[in-house]
């Protein structure tokens, strides 16, 4: 059950994240220009409106984004990497040196994360806020543990399934969430040559 939620806990945060971000620019930039209309009452109305937080708070939002983000790439196998070598050795050494990189990955936003915690730690015992939203910091900084410490938990994910089953995730450009193609394969997908996984056999 944990697991479950787990699988999808990046992109329910990222959706939400960038929604509201999204909603949030878009009102802030309707009312800077409708402020500017001659329109009595309508006028007055939103120049009582203060929103000079919403840019702020889209930075801070933004901010956690491409640290839930990182992780949800680890999980998918979306970040660049380099393979030359590791197509270019033996089965036996690219099995290992794959899970000595993942175990390395584990290791350092572990590493970053513990000590992210002691930053926020003693920055909560601060009284640091925010300009705009005057927020304490250490809210804000948060989001260096927690995406750090989720990185740590998907390297680990990740490692343990490649150990056991041979699969390293890689993404697919011509797959669409909800849709299946049984059809013949993509011609993205020939081109993409084998998958990662030992004896090089592909799907």
């Amino acid at each position: 059950m944990v697991l479950r939620f787990l699988d999808h806990l990046e992109e329910w945060l990222i959706t939400f994240l960038i929604g509201a971000a999204t909603l949030i620019v878009f009102v802030a930039v309707v009312h800077r220009y409708a402020s500017g209309l001659a329109i009595p009452f309508v006028q007055d109305f939103l120049l009582s409106l203060n929103l000079s937080w919403a840019q702020e708070l889209c930075i801070y939002m933004f901010i956690w984004m491409a640290k839930i983000g990182a992780a949800y790439g680890v999980r998918t196998g979306i970040h660049v990497g380099v393979d030359l070598v590791l197509n270019a050795v033996p089965d036996r050494t690219r099995r290992g040196m794959i899970i000595f990189g993942l175990l390395s990955g584990a290791l350092f936003t572990g590493i970053v994360g513990t000590f992210a915690v002691s930053f926020v730690w003693e920055l909560a015992h601060t009284e640091q806020v925010s300009a705009d939203l005057e927020l304490p910091m250490w809210l804000v900084y948060l989001g260096l543990p927690v995406g750090s410490y989720l990185m740590c938990f998907r390297f680990l994910q990740v490692c343990y399934v490649f150990i056991h089953t041979g699969h390293f995730p890689r993404p697919d450009a011509a797959k669409v969430e909800g849709i299946d193609l049984d059809a013949e394969p993509t011609v993205a997908a020939i081109e993409r040559g084998p998958d990662i996984r030992m004896g090089g056999k592909q799907e």
